[in-house]
């Protein structure tokens, strides 16, 4: 059944979502686990979890951050195949993630590799709801909300307790606005739109400059990029680490050779990337 966009928000079905990863961003880093928590007529009523065959050991740093062990993910299905029951799983549901942007770009990656046409489910990011509706909260950071809204506290850091506490989130902020307000309202009170085909790997391959950060990225090169600065353009190598794509204006993390450090670039002043370097 068609999402009603103008019905009260009360009569849709929402899937909550969250993903662990090996790192802070596609391409450079993988999904060690997804998880997801449907919700419908006021109650939850499925659930969907699986840790992920990974290709690379983890860090001892992102180790300690969700607890998931190289060990772990030994045996686990690949993303390959997770990520078709994860789209069978949202079909019809609007739905809901913390910090939406980040999982979006490791998942929309994964069903473009699976061959996948990317949802046009609507997206709701539960911490950018939470900011319009609770502004005076010190700060809207999920293990920070969860006592906040008297929320049930599970693992910190693993995908199903924090879809679980993402999706009451959600609907604490939705209760907050009004049974009868309806979804498009919700929708424009996070104040981004959220497309899962803004957050395409494909698009920025298949562009002329973009492709070869994405190229790379995935190889491990260093480029020369062109810099569009606030004066003037510069010339710098750059080893790219990662693409970000982000309501506020997608960029690429890529490490300085010349400063020694790795910056931030937007994509949209990125003017040009030489042929690849040694």
């Amino acid at each position: 059944m068609p999402i009603q966009l103008n019905a009260p928000w009360t009569t849709a079905t929402y899937v909550s979502f969250d993903t662990e990863t090996t790192g802070a961003y596609p391409l450079e880093s993988e999904v060690c686990e997804v998880a997801a928590v449907k919700w419908k007529d006021g109650k939850v009523v499925d659930e969907f979890q699986s840790l992920a065959c990974i290709s690379k050991p983890m860090s001892t740093f992102i180790i300690g951050i969700h607890g998931i062990t190289n060990e772990m993910c030994e045996g686990a299905p690949p993303m390959g195949e997770i990520i078709k029951k994860f789209h069978a799983f949202i079909q019809d549901s609007v739905l809901v993630a913390h910090h939406a942007p980040f999982d979006l770009g490791f998942l929309a990656l994964e069903m473009e590799r699976a061959g996948m046409k990317l949802p046009d489910n609507p997206v709701i990011c539960s911490s950018l709801l939470s900011r319009k509706v609770f502004p005076d909260f010190p700060n809207h950071k999920l293990q920070t909300l969860i006592p906040l809204l008297g929320i049930q506290q599970g693992t910190a850091h693993r995908a199903l307790d924090d879809s679980r506490a993402c999706l009451q989130v959600a609907i604490k902020c939705m209760e907050k606005l009004g049974p009868e307000t309806p979804l498009q309202k919700v929708l424009e009170t996070q104040g981004h739109k959220l497309y899962w085909k803004n957050y395409s790997m494909n698009d920025l391959r298949q562009h002329d400059v973009f492709g070869l950060l994405v190229d790379a990225i995935e190889t491990g090169k260093t480029v020369e990029i062109g810099y569009r600065g606030t004066s003037a353009d510069h010339k710098r190598p750059v080893k790219p680490q990662g693409i970000v794509r982000n309501p506020d204006g997608d960029y690429l993390v890529g490490y300085c050779e010349r400063e020694k450090r790795s910056k931030r670039y937007y994509l949209n002043r990125i003017a040009s990337v030489s042929q690849l370097l040694v």
